[in-house]
């Protein structure tokens, strides 16, 4: 039997729950738990804001763990490998998308937490292909958030070719913007943080930005126009975007990594004479998030996190819940 937390209800307080995971298939593994972030994403699947939940619901999708037992065909992790899951815990590896390499964009790719029990317990269970062993370097108590929201806004430098002279700016530097804020840095680019708090100046300095922006100040986004190569927004409520967009370089680009619920309200002429562009993605194939983690280690980044034990399940998803933590909640045992 796996023993875990489980959400009864929308809203509700997670509760001890137990279930039988059955036989391992052939190429799962199963992982003793370690580590488990909490992401705002797990609140929004507990709290069914996406019409996705099914209760009982074990949430959880920033795993770090030791493999505990190894189905009868996999080969590439072994008993005792410390491994990390993120959102995405199975993949068809048939469709062209897995066969490129790309399984983040699987049609059928399986989420760790949607109709399935994630890493609110003491065990969990994943296809193989899906787990990343954690490399000498990156701290596995403090690891869980890249596997969800550091690879997240890793994954547009990679995709889009970022180069080190690139002007990048965040909107947002909260959980997943101060994580994009470091890579940045690391990667070479000139890092602009937009923030509506200017008491954060210095603390966003600290980082690795070189430059804070008031973002409630219509004069400093004037003065910023058709500066950035790329925007990086991470929140999830409706701006002005049509006055970020005028800050964006020629060939600039607007991406989304927060999940915006409201319509995009955007003016086409403000991307079709700069040749502007806006996109969005998803997390990354198990393939990135490895060189992720290693460039993690590399260059010393770790995720700023506050840490609760399991026992303390609902104070830490109020805390998440309630958008109060500094920067990412992590449960450790």
């Amino acid at each position: 039997m796996i023993n875990a937390y489980a959400a009864f209800e929308a809203k509700g307080p997670l509760k001890p729950f137990q279930y039988d995971p059955g036989e391992l298939n052939a190429f799962d593994i199963e992982i003793d738990v370690d580590h488990c972030g909490i992401c705002h994403s797990d609140v929004s699947m507990l709290d069914n804001d996406w019409g996705r939940a099914k209760y009982p619901m074990v949430a959880g999708h920033e795993i770090i763990g030791r493999v505990s037992q190894v189905g009868s065909h996999v080969s590439h992790l072994a008993i005792g490998d410390v491994v990390g899951l993120g959102w995405h815990s199975g993949y068809c590896e048939s469709c062209r998308m897995c066969m490129g390499g790309d399984h983040n964009l699987c049609s059928t790719a399986k989420g760790t937490i949607v109709g399935r029990h994630g890493g609110f317990a003491d065990k969990v269970r994943a296809q193989a292909v899906s787990a990343v062993k954690i490399p000498a370097g990156v701290n596995p108590a403090t690891a869980g958030p890249l596997l969800c929201g550091g690879i997240t806004v890793y994954n547009p430098l990679v995709q889009f070719n970022i180069s080190p002279q690139s002007k990048v700016a965040v909107i947002g530097v909260g959980g997943l913007g101060h994580m994009a804020v470091m890579f940045l840095k690391a990667w070479g680019c000139e890092v602009t943080a937009f923030s509506s708090n200017v008491s954060k100046t210095d603390e966003l300095l600290g980082m690795g930005a070189h430059h804070v922006l008031n973002s409630k100040d219509p004069d400093a986004l004037k003065k910023a126009a058709g500066s950035f190569d790329l925007i990086l927004s991470t929140v999830n409520v409706k701006l002005d975007w049509n006055a970020y967009i005028g800050t964006l370089a020629p060939k600039g680009r607007l991406h989304f990594l927060g999940a915006v619920l409201e319509p995009l309200d955007i003016g086409v002429f403000g991307l079709m004479g700069q040749q502007r562009s806006i996109s969005s993605s998803p997390v990354g194939s198990p393939r990135v998030i490895a060189d992720m983690l290693k460039f993690a280690a590399l260059h010393n980044i770790q995720p700023i996190v506050e840490t609760y034990s399991f026992d303390q399940i609902n104070e830490a998803v109020d805390k998440v819940r309630n958008g109060s933590p500094r920067f990412r909640v992590v449960l450790s045992r």
